[in-house]
């Protein structure tokens, strides 16, 4: 009989001995878990793949015209160039001498001017000389200046997609012997540069 009492009360103090330990165990876990910080790699990966399709985004800037047959009438006037190719980019209009201040494009017959690139109409005007024009600015910074233009389709302040059709190349009184053509102008940062360095080519 003492046997037996001496065991039952050894009991709690056993079951007190196994629990203690576990119990701290738990606490100590879950106290981690709380406290543990975020992997950083994990947060990195997410991020990156947020920015890559903006970061690969390029743009290539286009002819203002799809046609393949049309050709440089007249090149830009630029300083550096040579005597010969200074003189063929001369305008000559009523015995005044005017420095080509684009590429004049054309062809035997009349053909669709597009946008180089997406942007804004900021100006759109008609007159005898040049005929219509239609001016754009692009998010870049670029303007874009298209003349001697029919049937435009475009009007100020209205938004245009890179391709759109503007009107038609057509004949004015300042290059009458260019026959149909368009007067293409590109201005960077205020200076009028030449086209045909822009064209073709991918912007960063």
């Amino acid at each position: 009989m003492i046997k037996k009492k001496v065991s039952l009360k050894l009991v709690p103090l056993m079951i007190v001995v196994l629990f203690v330990p576990i119990l701290m165990t738990v606490v100590f876990l879950n106290i981690n878990m709380k406290t543990e910080p975020i992997e950083p790699d994990y947060v990195t990966e997410t991020i990156v793949e947020d920015i890559l399709p903006v970061i690969n985004q390029t743009k290539k800037i286009i002819r203002p015209y799809q046609d393949n047959t049309v050709r440089v009438l007249k090149n830009f006037y630029d300083y550096q160039s040579d005597e010969t190719l200074q003189k063929s980019s001369i305008i000559v209009h009523d015995n005044n001498y005017i420095q080509n201040s684009g590429v004049d494009y054309g062809k035997d017959t009349e053909f669709e001017v597009i946008s180089i690139l997406e942007g804004t109409v900021v100006n759109v005007k008609e007159d005898d000389s040049l005929k219509g024009t239609v001016e754009i600015k692009h998010e870049n910074g670029f303007i874009s200046v298209y003349q001697s233009l029919k049937d435009i389709k475009v009007k100020k302040d209205q938004v245009i997609s890179q391709g759109q059709v503007l009107g038609t190349a057509t004949t004015n009184e300042l290059d009458k012997d260019l026959g149909n053509h368009l007067h293409f102008e590109l201005i960077v940062s205020g200076q009028n540069v030449n086209p045909e360095i822009y064209l073709d080519k991918e912007l960063s």
